[in-house]
C-alpha cells in the first residue's frame, strides 16, 4: 500500500472515530491534543484503531488546520453540553473547556 494511502486511510479513521473518543473520555477541560497524546493514548488507539505515532504523523504533515479544528471540537462540546442539560447533568459547568489545541474559560466559551 502506497505511503499517501495508508495516510488517507488514517485520516479517515481519526475522522469518522474521534467524535467517539471526545464523548467516552471525560477530560473536557485539556486540549484534545494533550487527552490524545498524554492523557488517554490507550483508549485513543481502542477507539480509533490510531496509535499516538499515528496521530503525530498527521499532525506532521499539517492536515490539521488549529482554527477550524477548535471549532469543530467546541462545537462538538456545545452539543454534548445540550444533551448532558437535557438529562439534568451539567458537572462541567464553570470549567475551563479544552478545544483541540487552545483552552477557554468557561465564560469564553459561553460567548461562542
Amino acid at each position: 500500500m502506497s505511503k499517501r494511502k495508508e495516510i488517507q486511510q488514517k485520516l479517515i479513521k481519526f475522522a469518522t472515530r474521534i467524535p467517539i473518543f471526545m464523548y467516552l473520555t471525560d477530560f473536557r477541560e485539556r486540549t484534545l491534543k494533550d487527552v490524545i497524546t498524554k492523557l488517554e493514548p490507550g483508549l485513543f488507539k481502542k477507539v480509533t484503531g490510531l496509535i499516538v505515532k499515528d496521530f503525530e504523523l498527521l499532525v506532521s504533515l499539517g492536515v490539521f488546520n488549529s482554527n477550524l479544528m477548535n471549532d469543530a471540537v467546541f462545537k462538538f462540546r456545545r452539543y454534548e453540553d445540550s444533551s448532558l442539560s437535557y438529562t439534568g447533568i451539567s458537572k462541567h459547568r464553570g470549567l475551563e473547556i479544552g478545544g483541540y489545541d487552545t483552552i477557554l474559560t468557561y465564560k469564553e466559551y459561553k460567548k461562542l
